[in-house]
């Protein structure tokens, strides 16, 4: 027996990744045709290779959070514009502009183990909320946008370095900080670290 075969809820967990990445690929790959871009030129615009951007589209590879955010800025749309669900969504009921049910959360998923749920409703108002999973050994670097965001830690070890400076923040703690100042993070921990995150504007 695998462990995988073992552990059933890492294979699934492994097979929604692997779903998920897969999406976010030809959401790519569908937003580039539609600009007339080559791969060839989104590649020198973004700064990255050629090789991962093609991965990347083919849902080989999961980006970064900061290669999602470049190649978001090249194809001129926000990360927000990844949460798009183009399955079947019950938008009529009463609740679907307040309520985001648990099995109804809009996922994009980055490389190393990072995956961002999406809390709010929509992306239409001022606020995003996110519950932010982060693998053991995983992180984000250091990057910069317009706006503010806060977290909460619900779970596990988060490592925060804003402008160099670098905090440890366990179950509990919480942040702030304007996004312009160039942050990363990282669960240093052999763990799983949750963050509930929010961030104005919308989708960065």
């Amino acid at each position: 027996m695998s462990d995988l075969d073992a552990h059933p809820e890492r294979l699934a967990a492994i097979e929604e990744a692997e779903a998920v990445g897969a999406r976010l690929g030809q959401q790519i790959r569908a937003l580039r045709r539609d600009r007339g871009l080559t791969l060839a030129h989104l590649a020198e615009t973004t700064g990255l290779s050629l090789g991962l951007v093609s991965q990347i589209e083919r849902g080989l590879s999961e980006p970064s959070v900061k290669a999602l955010h470049l190649l978001a800025s090249a194809l001129g749309v926000t990360v927000g514009w990844f949460f798009r669900d183009d399955g079947e969504r019950e938008d009529t009921l009463p609740e679907s502009d307040l309520i985001v049910r648990r099995g109804a959360r809009r996922t994009i998923g980055y490389a190393g183990g990072i995956v961002d749920e999406l809390l709010s409703p929509s992306l239409d108002g001022q606020l995003e909320l996110l519950l932010c999973r982060i693998a053991p050994g995983s992180g984000a670097d250091p990057y910069a946008h317009a706006g503010e965001e806060a977290g909460y830690v619900v779970a596990g070890t988060l490592e925060l370095t804003v402008e160099g400076h670098t905090h440890v923040l366990t179950a509990g703690d919480s942040f702030g900080f304007r996004s312009m100042r160039p942050h990363s993070y990282r669960n240093p921990t052999r763990q799983e670290t949750v963050v509930i995150w929010a961030v104005t504007p919308p989708s960065f």
